[in-house]
């Protein structure tokens, strides 16, 4: 017999804000029942059974779909189903993403005028999910208790959090709903769990705007910088989080309690991430994603649970044109997917599109900060296609291929991460943008070497680094209703951003 909490029936609210206060009060129900049946079990206490506790849902019934009139005036492109039928999906985390529920039940409201179904679903949460940031009790368990685990709580189902929705393979059969949300409650719960690992902060630190760079030089002026502004009183800014959630408040703003547990690492993680904190989570998040295709999909594999406003790739490059120096900027109008991490996931017949929005603010912010406008302006950076490779060292290919390939598609640049990142971002419905910087012209005999990269890093830098927050500014200020481009959205779209 499964052990398991009292049973919460599903309740209809009109009111959006009391339909996520009884999502909060089923979600803590069941994770707190897991958690007091993890701590007995540690203390080597007989539990009275399998131990289950299920996450929260969200439902709704319309009877059509949004009035083409209201979605016409509204401009967004998500808050809405497109035909009548029943929706719904998990929800977890309720105190990360309340505000997020809330605008979501807030639009469905809005648009469709139905009643929110909310209730216990039948997904069992696992109980690697259940754990609070700071609750290791499972490493005191011994070899043979920690196998006893596997048969007295749920474990992560894979089958239960693939990514069927966002790729538009999942379809609801004959009786089945249609879903909310791109992401299942235990996909979320995964990925968050992940980041934990990957990045060395908490996901609740993680802001709506994200910047990725393949450099630690990008990073090492990323923490000057936060720091620079938790010194200032006057700064939006509240708060600086490094790995190991090591927070540094603004001058003036009292510390927290959660503060106190954070810990430098002894090592740094694979994908450090750094956060630059607003108070309505509007600030910057970076991440030094390292090199290679690779990291870059499996991060924004994870971040894009979080729901950002936009990630944009900001990092070195190779300049495949003779007309280019060393410290041009390129803005990336299109990609050449050579990098293979998300074939089976995203085919290469998929055009992944420039987002207006994202290179009209990041041109915007090169003129900023350069002081340079006009036939100056594209002097120093050239609007083009970017080939992304998983190959580092494409050139040493015999018979010139890549480079006949690159010069069909008329790449101005090559990396190895801003297509992955676009392609993401195309996949999950997140805004996206590349900016990079040539650091060498291997197709002309122009290599890095020590002397000439670090006089470049130390030139170059802080200069790109602060084009990018600049493009962060001008989108926070235009705001993120017109950020979210309908270019992203399917045919038979979910109703959640």
């Amino acid at each position: 017999m499964p052990y398991m909490p009292p049973f919460i029936a599903p309740t209809r609210h009109t009111d959006p804000q009391a339909a996520l206060e009884q999502v909060q009060a089923i979600y803590t129900q069941q994770i707190n029942h897991l958690r007091d049946a993890m701590h007995r079990f540690v203390a080597g206490e007989a539990l009275p059974g399998h131990v289950r506790a299920c996450y929260p849902f969200v439902r709704i019934h319309t009877d059509t779909g949004a009035p083409q009139n209201l979605l016409e005036n509204s401009g967004l492109s998500y808050g809405f189903v497109s035909a009548a039928g029943r929706y719904e999906t998990t929800l977890t985390r309720p105190d990360l993403y309340a505000s997020y529920y809330l605008e979501q039940f807030r639009l469905l409201r809005l648009n469709h005028g139905v009643e929110l179904e909310v209730g216990t679903s039948t997904q069992p949460i696992p109980v690697h999910f259940s754990f609070a940031e700071n609750d290791h009790i499972e490493g005191s368990l011994t070899p043979e208790r920690r196998q006893l685990m596997r048969d007295l709580f749920d474990l992560p189902d894979l089958g239960a959090m693939d990514d069927g929705i966002a790729n538009g393979s999942q379809h609801a059969r004959p009786g089945e709903s249609h879903p909310l949300a791109l992401f299942t409650a235990a996909r979320v719960d995964y990925s968050l769990h992940r980041l934990r690992h990957y990045t060395g902060s908490a996901p609740d630190w993680t802001q709506n705007f994200v910047l990725f760079t393949n450099y630690q030089f990008y990073i090492d002026e990323f923490v000057r910088l936060g720091h620079a502004e938790m010194a200032n009183p006057d700064s939006p800014y509240i708060a600086f989080v490094e790995p190991g959630n090591v927070v540094t408040r603004r001058t003036g703003l009292p510390a927290e309690p959660a503060d106190s547990l954070g810990a430098a690492p002894p090592r740094l993680p694979q994908m450090p991430a750094y956060h630059l904190m607003r108070a309505d989570r509007s600030g910057i998040t970076m991440v030094n994603i390292g090199v290679g295709p690779a990291n870059a999909k499996t991060i924004t594999d994870h971040i894009a649970v979080l729901r950002p406003h936009a990630w944009m790739m900001l990092g070195h490059c190779a300049g495949l044109r003779s007309s280019q120096q060393l410290g041009d900027y390129v803005l990336a109008h299109a990609y050449v997917r050579e990098d293979h991490v998300l074939d089976e996931e995203l085919p290469l017949w998929v055009p992944i599109p420039a987002l207006a929005e994202i290179q009209v603010a990041l041109e915007q912010a090169v003129a900023d900060v350069t002081g340079f406008a006009g036939p100056d302006l594209k002097r120093i950076m050239r609007t083009g296609t970017v080939a992304s490779t998983d190959n580092r060292n494409w050139e040493l290919l015999p018979g010139n291929e890549p480079q006949r390939r690159f010069s069909q598609s008329r790449a101005v640049a090559l990396d190895m991460e801003s297509a992955t990142i676009a392609a993401n971002g195309f996949r999950f419905r997140v805004p996206y943008g590349t900016l990079l910087c040539v650091s060498d012209k291997p197709l002309h005999g122009e290599i890095k070497l020590p002397g000439m990269a670090n006089h470049f890093y130390r030139e170059r830098v802080d200069q790109h680094l602060r084009i990018g927050m600049r493009a962060i500014d001008i989108l926070r200020a235009e705001g993120s209703q017109r950020l979210h481009s309908r270019k992203l959205r399917s045919f038979d779209e979910v109703a959640f951003q």
